[in-house]
């Protein structure tokens, strides 16, 4: 297939100016775009639809098209052709198949020109929305304005932490704008994904880049993986819990099935040790013979600490927490003062002193001797 390189095809990237772009693993696949008309399409930020091609257009990723909308049309971006568009909208629990509509055309230069000048006006519009809002003493913000391809309809997005009565509010919106109004609101997840960002892990933000619905996330996530429960490191750009928090968390639960129990107590014959703090996915625990401090720290497999408990179980007890019997030899700390002899340095002058070439006059030092000017020779 021309300009594909080694099974993988350019067409698959596509734009990448736009939010939660999909890689099209079965771009390259021959007849993959044959097997539906289905396409996706996204708009501004993360919203995205899904439209049957119904005029058969040969339509490639990163197609500017005009699909069908309520009133008019709308103008937007095919993100995903294929296989894959039927797997997304599983993904995206569609309601009913009234919600797919239709692609009309592939935009003309006219449409275009309809489409940034709606484009134009997003900015005022949402600033003196703002303004309306305020004035009806409506506790809201405001947080983004979206225009119709044709801009015969805006969408107002806004956040609201309690039940907003916003009647009165439409009818103002739209004697204002002439537009037809519809509001969404959305939540500080939502907001986080349309702003954009970079998050502490020096990446993009997941809900700007892929992700598309959102989970409940707990703070039972950081207890699994033994996160220490600070507020200001659990959290995320939206002030909520990051949504990284459940990605691992189902790993965490299932490799701390294989640890202890943290009540039991470890006896041996010199000592009872009491679980300190466990490495869950290296399955490795560690015992201090003292409750609150690590004292005698000594760290041991999770196969080796059952082996244990099975045997204080019967009565016995080991030697020490080792397989071997021997005790774990604590671990010194490292003095940086003492590390090294501090007569290094006067090593180093007596080097540069062997090394030194001798003179011309068989290593005798050169006298300098000035002769007066006036002194005759």
């Amino acid at each position: 297939m021309v300009g594909c390189d080694r099974g993988l095809c350019h067409q698959a990237v596509g734009r990448q100016d736009k939010q939660l772009n999909t890689y099209d693993w079965l771009a390259d696949v021959p007849g993959n775009t044959d097997t539906t008309d289905l396409v996706e399409v996204q708009f501004k930020h993360t919203r995205k639809g899904y439209y049957h091609n119904v005029n058969n257009l040969d339509l490639k990723k990163g197609d500017i098209v005009a699909v069908e909308a309520n009133p008019g049309h709308d103008i937007g971006v095919v993100t995903l052709t294929g296989r894959l568009v039927k797997l997304q909208i599983k993904k995206a629990n569609l309601k009913s198949a009234d919600d797919i509509k239709r692609v009309y055309r592939i935009a003309r230069p006219v449409d275009m020109e309809k489409y940034h000048e709606a484009k134009r006006r997003e900015h005022s519009t949402m600033i003196e929305s703002r303004q309306i809002a305020k004035g009806l003493g409506l506790k809201m913000k405001i947080g983004d304005v979206e225009y119709q391809g044709d801009g015969n309809k805006a969408i107002f997005y806004y956040i609201a932490d309690e039940r907003v009565d916003f009647r009165q509010l439409i009818k103002d919106l739209a004697a204002t704008f002439h537009v037809r109004i519809e509001m969404k609101q959305i939540g500080a997840r939502q907001e986080a994904g349309r702003i954009g960002g970079t998050g502490p892990c020096g990446r993009e933000l997941c809900c700007a880049t892929w992700m598309k619905n959102f989970v409940s996330v707990g703070t039972s996530s950081a207890r699994f993986q033994d996160i220490s429960l600070n507020p200001q490191k659990l959290a995320g750009m939206c002030a909520k819990l990051k949504c990284c928090l459940n990605y691992e968390v189902d790993d965490y639960v299932e490799a701390g099935r294989r640890l202890p129990a943290k009540d039991i107590t470890l006896q041996t014959q010199d000592a009872e040790y009491h679980l300190f703090k466990s490495d869950i996915l290296a399955g490795l625990v560690s015992y201090s013979t003292d409750k609150n401090i690590s004292a005698n720290l000594e760290t041991i497999t999770a196969e080796r600490a059952k082996q244990i408990i099975e045997m204080n179980r019967k009565g016995e007890k080991p030697l020490s927490l080792q397989e071997d019997g021997k005790r774990q030899e604590p671990k010194r700390p490292i003095d940086l003062a003492t590390q090294e002899n501090i007569n290094r340095f006067d090593r180093a002058k007596k080097k540069k002193k062997k090394h030194k070439k001798p003179n011309n006059n068989g290593g005798q030092p050169q006298r300098n001797e000035h002769k007066p000017k006036d002194a005759k020779e």
